[in-house]
């Protein structure tokens, strides 16, 4: 039955059907259907040797996500040598050193100029503040209270303490991580190498981390400000923060060992090194061992041979080379920097004074609040 139909369907057609259903002398596929022909079916057999015979595909072990610490670009032979690399890090560092004394003698200038109108705000508010009916409980009155009992270093790096708290909490948003490790931790091999110097300064991951670097300042706060003045102080930590992480890019750079650093303890180190530096039979003790005392200049050279072994030792827990950067900067900025930078202001001072009014005559001394140690 399955010819006749087909050959009936063949006398309809015609040639015209031959020659659409005929390639080479063979029936293509579809004519086979329409003449009832089929193809046998593969056994079940065959169909499972075949499928023993093609290999099966092995899949990839799934490897753990590397952490975001780990995800460091590996240092590019086409950057040049190591001494190419150094060259936009060392203009940044002498870049923002000059301009931070810079802008600290603006702003000394700026309120020596403003002190008299304050004189008399401040004898007005005392008089508003007598005739003014006293209220209990006031917060703002507290608060007042509380900020006028501290002395003026502590005033005056309660902002730096804020800073170094707003960034830790913007290290814990998990959106934020990525820019984080790009502009607040400092590393050479890193494609942006420059705002991180400064911002690495202010940066913390760990809580303790953090407290401890916040409460070694806040305890030479007071020394260090009295010494130096509130305006050469932030001139000087600043610097400081720029300073150290610079060192610490010179000696991976030398070593090889890259990697991410951040906190503020270089620019700490610069502090405590002045300190240590100016004042170096101060009695100096440990927060837990308040009993045993020493002097600052033996608790210096400690740190300084403890951060020396560090280095040549290769103990990758702290940034040593950052230490040992920030107390050099302190000691040397004690010995010789304020001589060369803080002492010759008065050029710039006279010309931010004529820029000021226009061409008057100058006024005011080299020496203002802070002005000599």
């Amino acid at each position: 039955m399955a010819w006749r139909s087909c050959s009936v369907l063949l006398r309809l057609t015609g040639d015209e059907l031959l020659r659409s259903s005929v390639r080479g002398g063979r029936l293509t596929h579809g004519f086979q259907q329409r003449c009832a022909f089929r193809k046998a079916a593969k056994k079940p057999e065959a169909k499972r040797a075949e499928e023993e015979l093609v290999p099966t595909r092995i899949e990839p072990e799934k490897k753990n996500p590397t952490p975001l610490w780990e995800q460091l670009p590996p240092p590019s032979s086409s950057r040049g040598p190591p001494l190419s690399r150094l060259i936009k890090p060392m203009l940044f560092t002498v870049g923002f050193t000059g301009c931070s004394f810079g802008s600290a003698a603006i702003w000394q200038y700026e309120s020596l100029k403003s002190r008299v109108q304050s004189y008399f705000d401040e004898v007005r508010a005392d008089w508003l503040e007598k005739i003014r009916p006293q209220k209990r409980g006031d917060v703002r009155k507290e608060i007042n209270q509380w900020w006028s009992s501290l002395s003026e270093g502590q005033r005056t790096v309660t902002g730096i303490i804020a800073a170094n708290v707003v960034v830790f909490c913007c290290w814990r948003v998990p959106s934020m991580q990525r820019f984080m490790f790009k502009y607040f931790t400092a590393n050479p091999a890193s494609k942006t190498v420059c705002s991180p110097m400064l911002l690495s300064a202010f940066s913390h991951f760990s809580f303790f981390h953090m407290a401890a670097n916040m409460y070694v300042l806040w305890s030479f706060s007071s020394s260090a400000v009295s010494m130096l003045g509130r305006e050469q102080f932030m001139a000087v930590y600043m610097s400081a923060g720029v300073v150290s992480t610079f060192a610490s890019y010179v000696c991976k750079m030398v070593t090889g060992r890259f990697g991410p650093s951040l906190g503020a303890s270089g620019a700490i180190m610069t502090v405590l090194a002045a300190v240590c530096t100016k004042m170096p039979e101060a009695k100096l003790a440990i927060i837990f061992l308040p009993m045993f005392t020493f002097t600052a200049a033996n608790a210096l050279k400690a740190i300084v041979a403890m951060d020396t072994a560090g280095v040549v030792l290769g103990w990758k827990f702290f940034d040593h080379a950052a230490h040992l950067g920030g107390a050099a900067f302190g000691i040397w900025y004690i010995m010789f920097g304020h001589e060369l930078i803080w002492k010759n202001r008065e050029p710039f001072v006279k010309f931010w004074h004529e820029l000021r009014t226009g061409g008057g005559p100058s006024g005011g001394g080299s020496n203002g609040p802070g002005g000599s140690i």
